[in-house]
């Protein structure tokens, strides 16, 4: 059995928050979390935080790497660690409206990445084809496509892992998003002009998930709530939010947060190649992509995914939220770990969960990340 050791900080398990703990670990599992009396050998937190490890449910690439031009399990390793690097333990590499062809080909590349052991892939998501051309965003619009029967077929076999699909629901049948449920499929609503009726009967046939909330989707009005408000009403749907500073002004994330229940939210980062990489510019089908005042940007100033990471999503709520780390961090653990429905191995700090969890200083800058059984080098 392994001993972890902290001192002189916030340690924020599943029973609440301890200045000094030992967190004793075997086979990759937290065996046992308990108050520190000897301080000898300790870690010093220095008024830091241990938090559990981040989950992000939409990782388009990171290290250089975008998953659409590297579908392997090399490519989603060196997106996964160049993501570890900022306290991220789990993820879904996220292909962008791909040709059925390379679907299959993500969806085959994370079942070889999860039997390979790549430290922290959960599954894949797949962002499209199946979107509304009126609200792109920066995918290529002459890859959009029905769902039919093929497609269909392909994204309901069984998978080692997760398999989340954002789609537009008004591009759909209602019997189709229950198909996909049925088969396990965790299903997002993104990238769409859903009106409010079409969007509370998806949420009835059991999308659980609104992609990037606010984004890629028609604003609230009077009179015509769309989809956004039919998630702010609807308490089903987990939401992402990108909060970068960027996506989302911050006081329309406050009142996203405030007119919906907070364990149903969660932080995504969208992140791009340009995460744990140094580059000025990249390529995405065909677009010139330039990485500049925090952002990821075409030419005609649309947005490009992000250059966010999960400590800096973290590090902005506790500004944005006004709210402690070890109350943020759920945004970024508990609660997509749950939309995974992984809650009963992953998302917070206690016995019997993965020993996975993410070291901050005191000002939320990441210094370790620890991975089942495994320290990821900062």
């Amino acid at each position: 059995m392994n001993r972890f050791r902290f001192v002189d900080g916030h340690i924020a398990t599943g029973d609440g928050l301890l200045s000094d703990a030992e967190i004793c670990v075997e086979f990759g599992r937290i065996a046992a979390i308990r108050p520190l009396r000897d301080k000898s050998g300790a870690v010093d937190l220095a008024g830091g935080w241990v938090l559990p490890g981040f989950i992000d449910v939409q990782v388009n690439g990171g290290g250089g790497v975008l998953f659409n031009d590297h579908i392997s399990v090399d490519g989603i390793a060196a997106i996964g660690t160049a993501h570890a690097r900022f306290g991220t333990t789990g993820f879904l590499p996220t292909l962008i409206s791909g040709e059925p062809d390379k679907i299959a080909a993500a969806l085959d590349a994370a079942d070889a990445a999860i039997a390979a052991g790549i430290p922290a892939v959960l599954g894949v998501h797949i962002e499209g084809p199946v979107l509304n051309s009126a609200r792109k965003g920066i995918h290529d619009a002459s890859r959009f496509r029905r769902l039919d029967p093929a497609l269909l077929e392909l994204l309901v076999r069984p998978r080692r892992g997760r398999v989340v699909v954002t789609l537009a629901p008004e591009m759909v049948a209602i019997d189709e998003i229950r198909t996909l449920v049925a088969a396990g499929v965790i299903v997002s609503a993104g990238h769409s002009e859903a009106d409010y009726d079409t969007a509370r009967a998806a949420f009835d046939a059991g999308v659980s998930g609104v992609t990037h909330l606010f984004n890629a989707m028609p604003p609230l009005r009077q009179r015509e709530p769309g989809m956004v408000g039919a998630a702010l009403e609807d308490p089903r749907p987990w939401c992402g939010l990108i909060v970068d500073d960027v996506h989302v002004s911050r006081p329309v994330l406050r009142l996203a947060m405030r007119a919906r229940p907070f364990e149903r939210m969660m932080l995504v980062t969208d992140a791009m190649p340009s995460v744990g990489a140094n580059v000025t510019h990249f390529m995405l089908q065909g677009h010139h992509i330039d990485v500049r005042d925090g952002r990821c940007v075409h030419a005609d100033g649309t947005l490009a995914g992000s250059n966010l990471d999960m400590a800096t999503a973290v590090a902005k709520s506790v500004e944005v939220f006004g709210l402690a780390p070890d109350r943020v961090t759920a945004l970024a653990s508990a609660n997509p770990a749950a939309f995974l429905g992984l809650s009963h191995e992953r998302g917070v700090l206690a016995a019997g969960q993965r020993a996975d969890w993410v070291i901050l200083d005191a000002d939320l800058k990441p210094l370790d990340t620890h991975i089942a059984d495994r320290t990821i080098a900062i």
